[in-house]
């Protein structure tokens, strides 16, 4: 059985979070912010098989109740072109809370607010994927 990392997606309309874990499926790691642009599928594409991805885990923020928010309609859409565009398995996985917990954990670690802006998708993202990997 060859060994493949889990990818985990922190969506945004400009830019997107990505995470990789090790090769084993235990750690998340902060990888890339890529800019959600015309050249999103082809750089993921490039990334899954450079990097040996072999699923994706996208964050899903959902309310206090665990129902859609306003954003989950524009992720599910970005999910099914994910689908049509990349033939990754992939699942969603709830993300609320981890950009507020991404801020606060780049601001202990002295980020400014404008540094910040720079990796907290990508932290957003490692955040995602720890907890998806601790939940398995």
């Amino acid at each position: 059985m060859e060994l493949s990392r889990i990818m985990a997606i922190d969506y945004g309309e400009k830019r997107i979070g990505i995470a990789l874990s090790d090769l084993l499926q235990m750690i998340a790691q902060p990888y890339l912010v890529l800019a959600n642009n015309r050249d999103i599928w082809e750089n993921l594409r490039q990334l899954i098989n450079e990097q040996k991805v072999g699923k994706a885990v996208i964050g899903l923020p959902l309310n206090f109740a665990g129902e859609d928010t306003i954003k989950t309609g524009e992720i599910r859409q970005f999910a099914a072109e994910f689908t049509q565009q990349l033939s990754l398995p992939w699942e969603f996985f709830d993300e609320s809370f981890t950009s507020e917990d991404a801020n606060a954990a780049l601001e202990q670690m002295g980020y400014s607010i404008r540094d910040s802006r720079k990796v907290i998708d990508k932290v957003a993202a490692a955040l995602i994927l720890q907890n998806y990997l601790e939940s398995r």
